[in-house]
């Protein structure tokens, strides 16, 4: 499974909300909503979001087996 808490947790440490990601990565809510369900979401969001925070695709997203 894949989770999103290190990017929850990147938010929190630098004082983003989640709305200014949303505008930041030009996000849509339905996807802000998955990241934070730890659904599916495309290499191109994860994209979007490394380059407007300028990180690595690791320090976002971490791999937890079943």
């Amino acid at each position: 499974m894949i989770s999103y808490k290190p990017l929850l947790k990147m938010l929190i440490d630098r004082d983003i909300k989640k709305q200014e990601l949303m505008k930041l990565a030009g996000i849509s809510s339905a996807t802000m909503a998955k990241l934070n369900t730890n659904q599916y979401v495309s290499l191109e969001v994860i994209d979007k979001i490394c380059k407007s925070l300028n990180c690595q695709p690791g320090d976002i997203l971490e791999y937890i087996p079943e």
